[in-house]
């Protein structure tokens, strides 16, 4: 049984801008009469798409693609740039700590998972996958991202946010966030210690390039594993690490 679509309209939108995005600077009739819509059906979704700016229309009243979808592709192509460069970077890493290793993107207020590095000789697996999305006040790529937050975007972060516990050890207090977040931005590298997990223990740090965050990325382990010793080499080596990339970039 073949599924159906759910909204039309979503669809006409589409092959609107699909017909756009071959043919830019189109007027009103010639997008309908490529499309097969009435030409009043089709300014009512090109006003819609203009209003969301998906769609721009020019002084003389031709359409093209507008600048939020450029926006979101040229968003995509970065994660894909971010996933290409890192990944030699990240393997050299898990060379030194056979490790989950996980990369990460800010998207809307919360870090996207785009790469994850399984340990090649560990018998625990971690759960994470590629797609999800992780809290920043309570993950190590999180923490590290917020931690170079201005003032004004910190306070507006928390003020968005409820810092919900995932685990007893999330931290909930804002002025304990703070406090933490002040000596990531002074360490360059932030913990996630059974924060999200109980037993699992993270150590992350944000990527940042032309004085913009382009994402972050972590090491996570079982905290029986991590002695004092460890949790050095594993601290320093995250840096070299970082600073390998962001060079790169």
């Amino acid at each position: 049984m073949t599924q159906k679509p759910y909204g039309t309209v979503l669809l006409k939108a589409a092959s609107i801008m699909d017909h756009l995005a071959e043919n830019p600077n189109q007027s009103l009739q010639l997008i309908a009469l490529a499309t097969g819509m009435t030409p009043s059906t089709t300014l009512k979704i090109l006003d819609t798409l203009v209003l969301i700016g998906y769609v721009q229309r020019n002084k003389d009243k031709d359409y093209r693609l507008g600048s939020k979808l450029i926006k979101y592709a040229n968003q995509s192509i970065e994660e894909l740039d971010l996933v290409e460069i890192s990944l030699p970077h990240l393997e050299a890493l898990q060379s030194n700590a056979d490790e989950t290793i996980h990369l990460g993107v800010l998207a809307a207020n919360e870090i996207l998972y785009v790469n994850k590095l399984e340990p090649q000789h560990q018998t625990i697996r971690m759960s994470s996958k590629v797609g999800i999305t992780r809290p920043l006040y309570s993950s190590a790529m999180g923490k590290a991202v917020l931690a170079l937050f201005s003032e004004e975007d910190l306070a507006a972060y928390l003020a968005d946010t409820p810092l919900t516990a995932y685990t007893e050890n999330t931290i909930t207090n804002p002025f304990k966030l703070k406090k933490e977040l002040a000596r990531s931005r002074k360490e360059q590298v932030a913990f996630d210690d059974e924060e999200m997990e109980q037993e699992i223990y993270c150590i992350g740090t944000a990527l940042v390039h032309n004085e913009a965050i382009v994402g972050a990325f972590s090491v996570s382990l079982p905290k029986y594993r991590l002695t004092p010793s460890y949790k050095q080499t594993l601290i320093e080596t995250i840096r070299e690490t970082k600073k390998a990339i962001e060079t790169s970039l």
